[in-house]
């Protein structure tokens, strides 16, 4: 079957089973189960009310355990564990954790999720909140926008492909079809650059990648916050003789710093798992190798399940307090 025809009929079955869940469900409940008729109408009516909740939750509830609790626990227990042939398993210990962390492959993996986490979350939202704050003030702002959020529309492999194609070198007697080495030659330089294999700066060059597909995110939530903002504040501090950088910098980013800061910790934790742009550009060779990227390599190809859970570990241990934070601050945002 055509994996087109494949898609569209898990849309139509998915969609349709979800409605038809909830109608039924629904339907049990007031006409079967507890009817709101008769002499105990109110009761019934009342006992409804508070089951429907957990009718609707019940099937994510499930899922949620099935699909994230059980792989959890599972891939905790894996990573103390060694894997025989035959499919037998030996309890090792933290031998994993040990040879994980002497391998050079890791340490690299490390310092890179390290760069990442300290360029990609900055600068996305920063170029998300400098777009917010532009685009509000042109007459087709609103287009500039929809071309701005389009990249989240793409995959993050898709976005690699393009990436790579921009950054493509051919021999120097040959017409460029990378935008970087045509630019590059046209400045004066000598030769065409293989830029993804340039250790330490092709890294940036993966960057720039997620940069572009986040900063379209970061703007449209920036963009919202900033029209929340009280016009009196702002025109308080025009009065009082404020030019256009301290009412941006003084007003108005003080006032949205908790959105701020939820989209950062939103981009962090996209960054910490970032795997498809490394896998598709790089695959890790040339110093680009990343934790996501490292416990691809464990799990399936070197078949090595103890080092590949005990780096799934790794990585979820070091999103979960970014994830709680952002959780806290979202919620604090709506109080």
């Amino acid at each position: 079957m055509h994996p087109a025809v494949l898609g569209l009929i898990t849309i139509v079955f998915g969609v349709g089973g979800c409605v038809g869940y909830f109608y039924g469900a629904n339907l049990f409940l007031d006409k079967v189960l507890y009817p709101a008729s008769g002499p105990k109408a109110g009761r019934n009516i009342n006992r409804a009310n508070r089951i429907r909740p957990w009718v609707f939750f019940g099937p994510a509830i499930l899922a949620l355990g099935l699909y994230l609790a059980y792989p959890v626990v599972a891939t905790f227990i894996l990573s103390f564990q060694e894997r025989l042939p035959g499919d037998a398993h030996v309890f090792v210990g933290f031998e994993n954790y040990t040879k994980m962390f002497a391998e050079p492959k890791f340490a690299e993996a490390v310092f890179n999720n390290v760069l990442w986490l300290t360029v990609v979350p900055a600068a996305a939202t920063g170029f998300g909140l400098l777009a917010a704050q532009l685009t509000d003030r042109l007459s087709w702002g609103n287009i500039s926008k929809s071309i701005i959020f389009m990249p989240m529309a793409i995959s993050f492999v898709g976005a690699a492909v393009i990436f790579k194609l921009v950054y493509e070198a051919r021999p120097e007697d040959v017409a460029q079809i990378g935008i970087l080495n045509h630019l590059y030659l046209l400045s004066g330089g000598a030769e065409p650059q293989q830029w993804l294999t340039i250790p330490f700066w092709n890294s940036f060059f993966l960057m720039a990648v997620l940069i572009w597909i986040q900063t379209g995110f970061a703007m449209v939530i920036l963009s919202a916050a900033l029209r929340g903002i009280p016009e009196e504040t702002v025109e308080a501090a025009i009065v009082d003789g404020a030019n256009p950088f301290q009412i941006f910098f003084k007003i108005k980013v003080p006032q949205i710093m908790g959105t701020i800061v939820v989209v950062w910790t939103t981009i962090t934790i996209a960054t910490l798992k970032v795997f498809d742009i490394v896998f598709a550009m790089t695959n890790g060779q040339w110093e680009t190798q990343v934790l996501a990227n490292y416990m691809y390599d464990k799990l399936f190809v070197a078949q090595d399940w103890g080092m590949g859970s005990a780096a799934a570990m790794i990585i979820m241990l070091l999103v979960t307090p970014i994830l709680v934070w952002n959780v806290y601050n979202a919620r604090k945002e709506m109080r």
